[in-house]
């Protein structure tokens, strides 16, 4: 997977957190869920549910009728009953450390509808040797009640169904200490009360090499201090880390999950993703954004938690005088399109409860980047519209339809019925941590672009039905719309041109 990152982007390092002292919480799982007084609307969880690597579920302490029983005591005994057994097998594994062969290419390979079930304390264990634990192209397979650790994937490579199979279940499974992602995805997928904790790249990759990856599940799970290889220092630029990416996936409902002090973004979909649902999620305390939706469409991000994101990286860009609003929820050339089908034909925002964070929504568009350009770090991909970056050249890509539909377009984003809350004093800022913004580049590469000039800014603030509306903030929040030069405050940014905003509520304070 060739990862890639977008112009004006935000960096990620380790996280100091310091808001503990200040709220007076001893950890994360104590910290207040909500600001107080939001709205009744809300649906946004009052505390993480997601509470699994504490708490993780226990599996069955004997043996189901008809399993196959794994013996921890025998190296490789995992690989070789699978390998001799027929498909729809179910495999318990007994208590204790079960190891594969020391090869680093030694994995479990599954047969169709296997399904491998974990005493209470059975653990698989690469022992920083092997490289995958499950692979290969079976359909259906089951994961329950498993502990794996210690393997050490490569980069952008993962240990839990490495090959991205479909049909996969994975539950109440603990996936930590290991390299590269914990766990890849594939097609109609369920992720459910797993513990992805510590693991070097992602918790979570969802990339499928050929082809796309369609209804996807994540929910219920606890997804917490991924990117251990702190990437982003490594190899500056990739955008290859945080808690869970997404790459082409076409429906995705992820609810319910707690993400949280992950080394970098929290949640980041990217590149020709569409139909996502984001709700009851409880955002908090990673080092980037909580969320990024990045060149990808339709989707409805509703009733989560959003709290203390991006600290890091926000203070980092800013600290080199970047005056690019680098918000806790990013899209960037991401929006609506109802020629894509889905549940949706917008990006709707609403009853989202966001608190403390390094500024807070922007919307982007990189004037620059559209199918086919050099600035498009998505090599090779074009929009789900016209899907062939050959059709996007000269002269057609100046007339219509190209001209239209070799962007990303950053359009029909709505965002209501949500709570910012900014108390500076907790975040510890002055400055550039207070934004809402709308905003593009002026457009100057390559020389043949029909999209020079301020086209796109103009667009983008104007006339792709971008609307805020009624939402309530509490604090001393500014707003950039078009450029990064123009900074305005409420009343401003409720006025002409702009009209944003319309039966909101603001209320400035800053400090306690």
């Amino acid at each position: 997977m060739r990862t890639k990152r977008r112009v004006w982007a935000s960096a990620v390092a380790p996280l100091a957190l310091a808001l503990l002292a200040a709220s007076g919480c001893t950890s994360t799982a104590d910290a207040p869920a909500k600001a107080a007084g939001a709205p009744a609307t809300s649906g946004a969880p009052a505390a993480p549910t997601a509470r699994v690597c504490a708490k993780p579920g226990a599996g069955p302490a004997q043996a189901p009728a008809g399993a196959v029983t794994v013996d921890p005591a025998k190296v490789g005994d995992l690989a070789a009953k699978t390998r001799s057994s027929p498909p729809n097998t179910t495999f318990w594994l007994r208590p204790g450390t079960h190891r594969l062969p020391p090869d680093r290419y030694a994995q479990v390979i599954p047969k169709k509808g296997d399904r491998y079930l974990g005493a209470p304390g059975a653990v698989l264990d690469g022992r920083k040797k092997n490289q995958y634990a499950f692979g290969g192209s079976a359909r259906d397979v089951t994961i329950r009640y498993l502990t794996v650790q210690g393997f050490v994937a490569p980069q952008d490579e993962g240990v839990v169904n490495h090959d991205s199979a479909d049909g996969w279940t994975i539950e109440h499974a603990t996936i930590h200490d290991n390299s590269g992602a914990g766990l890849m995805a594939g097609a109609h997928q369920r992720v459910r009360a797993n513990c992805l904790r510590d693991n070097g790249q992602y918790g979570m990759s969802a990339y499928k090499g050929q082809g796309r990856i369609s209804d996807l599940v994540v929910e219920g799970n606890e997804i917490v201090g991924n990117n251990t290889g702190d990437w982003e220092r490594r190899q500056q630029g990739c955008g290859c880390t945080g808690g869970v990416k997404f790459w082409a996936v076409d429906g995705a409902d992820i609810s319910g999950n707690w993400v949280h002090d992950n080394r970098g973004t929290g949640l980041w979909a990217d590149t020709d993703n569409n139909d996502f649902r984001i709700e009851n999620n409880v955002i908090e305390a990673n080092d980037g954004a909580a969320l990024i939706y990045e060149t990808s469409y339709n989707a409805v991000i509703r009733d989560n938690v959003i709290r203390r994101n991006n600290w890091v990286a926000g203070r980092k860009e800013a600290a080199r005088g970047d005056n690019f609003p680098y918000g806790t929820v990013y899209l960037s050339e991401s929006g609506g399109e109802p020629r894509v089908r889905a549940r949706t034909d917008k990006i709707e925002i609403y009853r989202n409860v966001l608190e403390n964070n390094w500024s807070g929504i922007t919307l982007w568009e990189n004037a620059d980047r559209f199918c086919n350009s050099p600035a498009n770090t998505s090599s090779g991909y074009c929009t789900l519209l016209v899907r062939r970056p050959d059709r996007c050249v000269r002269p057609a890509i100046a007339t219509a339809p190209l001209h239209a539909d070799c962007r990303w377009k950053t359009q029909r984003v709505d965002i209501h019925g949500n709570r910012f809350v900014l108390d500076k004093s907790v975040v510890d800022c002055t400055v550039k941590c207070d934004r809402m913004a709308m905003l593009a580049n002026y457009g100057t590469y390559p020389d043949w672009s029909p999209y020079q000039g301020d086209q796109v800014a103009e667009a983008i603030t104007h006339r792709q039905h971008n609307r805020w509306h009624d939402n309530v903030y509490l604090g001393p929040w500014t707003f950039v719309a078009h450029d990064p030069s123009r900074v305005l405050d409420f009343g401003q940014w409720q006025g002409t041109p702009y009209q944003q905003d319309a039966g909101s509520t603001f209320r400035a304070r800053d400090g306690g």
